[in-house]
């Protein structure tokens, strides 16, 4: 069997070295790089099945990567190495695809937990992962919303979020279940980051009659499908 590619960006040599260690223990493929533009440059020459990016580097951010890759490769997952401080950092992440993210200090175990989950949810398949929107079709498997020949790509957050908001069609989808259910987690930062994803998803089914997510104060959302 293959060994999941993961291309590791990380400009800190000490960390950089020990994290593709404990990952290549673990039966990963780990390719370090310890800035942007040798990430960019890696991820040009080789393939990856998992990004691995700090955000504060020199030459090329993590965001300038992620964009960078993404235009490369919309499907690829990757997940942000920050320092605690910069939580508005954090959403601007989620804000550009980020399917995790993880503070710094972390455990290589909660860091080899996420990288898992990720790799779970991005290989999944489902009889029960196609659901209809109006004119639109969501595939959640593939995490492709889908209206005659367009085609557009959501991130894993928003894949999962819509998920759970068609598996609760028309019923409240309570605040804390979603938060635990896709970031393990309903602390206050966690719940500003699914805001921001409620929004994203306003905006891509804002043009289907009869489908729209309303705020139940209080308690959460819900997903009306007339």
């Amino acid at each position: 069997m293959e060994k999941t590619r993961i291309l590791l960006v990380e400009d800190d040599a000490n960390l950089g070295s020990l994290l593709k260690e404990y990952l290549i223990a673990k039966g990963y493929y780990a390719d370090l790089q310890p800035d942007g533009e040798k990430g960019l440059m890696a991820f040009k020459r080789e393939h990856y099945d998992l990004c691995i990016l700090d955000i504060m580097m020199p030459v090329k951010d993590g965001f300038t990567l992620a964009r960078d890759i993404s235009i490369m490769n919309p499907d690829i997952p990757f997940i942000f190495l920050t320092a605690k401080s910069m939580k508005t950092d954090i959403l601007r992440g989620f804000g550009i695809g980020a399917d995790d993210y993880i503070t710094k200090p972390f455990s290589m175990e909660e860091l080899l937990m996420r990288i898992e989950a990720i790799l779970r949810r991005t290989t999944k398949t489902s009889s029960q992962d196609m659901f209809k929107l109006g004119t639109l079709i969501f595939d959640a498997n593939k995490q492709l919303l889908r209206k005659g020949s367009e085609t557009f790509k959501l991130t894993t957050k928003e894949s999962d979020l819509l998920k759970l908001l068609c598996q609760h069609s028309n019923q409240i989808l309570e605040r804390n279940h979603a938060l635990k259910a896709i970031w393990k987690d309903d602390s206050y930062f966690n719940a500003r980051s699914m805001d921001v994803y409620i929004t994203k998803l306003r905006k891509h089914l804002k043009d289907e009659p009869g489908i729209q997510i309303i705020n139940v104060h209080g308690k959460g959302y819900k997903l009306i499908r007339e």
